[in-house]
């Protein structure tokens, strides 16, 4: 172990935790301050700074500290490292560490399974039994997911050009166009804006399809964000037909600019930043809508484990008040007869099926079908999506 890469480790984490840097940009930053760590001293740093902020408290448990060195030194030693000399922390030693991974079994599950107790309660509530398997599978180390874009390739020529460049992908067998790469692999970022292959989680791959968008059809995706779901929308429609693109983020919308120029797609994506005249301008022209909806993002903790640090029970009933108001909201841009995906990756039915309800209840839609991704049950990130259909008449 250095010195130098563990000081390092050990200050990212406090930016987490103190500062409420988002894990993913804070660990970015510092390896681009650093182009001479090397593939193994990232490798390092990201384990210890990713599964320090996803057991915090299991790791503060077992080490009888809160303090980050003390958090550090009980992951080191769940990697199988010896402490150096050097590495000085408050709290239990080796020995007892070990010893209190034993004891772990008997404590609470907010303990065991590394989460604050409000969200602890609050999935117990909503989830009963199933939160047990749910919270479990959200604390493993995620695969890196992607999807071959059919618009420039197909998958058995996508795993023959990765593996050109030594990279090893296997198909997903439920997902038609989804790869897999090995756990703790990651993608070359050169690979990555090559524009034939898109990261994306095998469970966000469900949503797309859900819309069934045929070439030639007019959709609005109202929440594209930078794009993943609709460069998806494009391949699926080959690149014929009218994607509206929409998001409150210019910055956003501009990376899908880009990200759809690599992928070959368009021809039929079209950016515009939501207005107050957004609905009014195209009522009634799609027939097919996506609401991607903000959300609490439950269903990615394995990718993102300091959002259970960050998220307070408050924003949780702010974003539910704000999908019911979307979803009822942007339904007037379906023709009749028209057919609307409402998404999110969150595993709450809060957020989810209660949502849909409200609009049900009101008359004039018919559900579907509904497509609950659990991350117990198919290892991806967890999602949830319905299809809803305006009367005709």
């Amino acid at each position: 172990m250095h010195r130098i890469l563990a000081i390092a480790a050990a200050a990212i984490i406090e930016s987490v935790f103190e500062r409420r840097k988002v894990l993913d940009h804070a660990l970015a930053q510092a390896f681009a301050a650093q182009p001479k760590w090397g593939k193994r001293d990232r490798g390092f740093i990201a384990e210890t700074v990713f599964e320090v902020v996803r057991w915090r408290r299991t790791l503060s448990f077992l080490v009888e500290s809160d303090a980050i060195e003390s958090l550090c030194a009980a992951q080191w030693v769940r990697m199988g490292y010896e402490l150096p000399e050097w590495w000085q922390y408050e709290g239990a030693r080796t020995s007892r560490i070990q010893a209190r991974e034993i004891e772990l079994a008997t404590q609470p599950r907010a303990i065991r399974e590394s989460i604050p107790d409000w969200l602890d309660a609050l999935g117990e509530m909503e989830l009963g039994t199933a939160w047990d398997q749910e919270i479990a599978a959200l604390n493993r180390r995620a695969s890196v997911y992607l999807r071959v874009n059919t618009l420039k390739t197909n998958r058995a020529d996508a795993i023959a050009w990765l593996a050109q460049n030594n990279v090893i992908a296997s198909e997903v067998p439920d997902r038609p166009d989804a790869l897999a790469l090995p756990v703790g692999k990651t993608l070359p970022k050169p690979l990555r804006l090559d524009g034939r292959i898109e990261i994306q989680d095998a469970g966000s791959q469900t949503i797309a399809p859900l819309l069934n968008p045929q070439s030639g059809d007019f959709v609005i995706d109202t929440c594209a964000g930078a794009g993943g779901k609709t460069l998806h929308l494009a391949a699926l429609m080959q690149n014929q037909g009218q994607i509206i693109a929409m998001d409150i983020a210019g910055r956003k919308l501009q990376e899908l600019e880009r990200r759809a120029e690599r992928a070959g797609a368009s021809a039929c994506i079209q950016t515009h930043k939501i207005s107050p005249t957004t609905i009014e301008s195209y009522a009634g022209k799609a027939n097919r809508v996506l609401i991607d909806a903000p959300c609490s993002g439950l269903g990615t903790l394995k990718r993102q484990p300091d959002l259970k640090w960050r998220l307070e029970p408050d924003q949780i009933d702010k974003v539910r008040n704000i999908q019911t108001e979307l979803l009822h909201s942007y339904t007037d841009l379906l023709q009749p007869g028209g057919q609307l995906v409402y998404a999110t990756c969150s595993i709450l039915p809060s957020e989810n099926r209660a949502v849909v309800d409200s609009l049900l209840k009101h008359g004039g839609f018919k559900l579907i079908q509904e497509a609950p991704v659990s991350p117990a049950l198919s290892g991806y990130d967890g999602f949830y999506a319905a299809v809803v259909e305006k009367n005709a008449d």
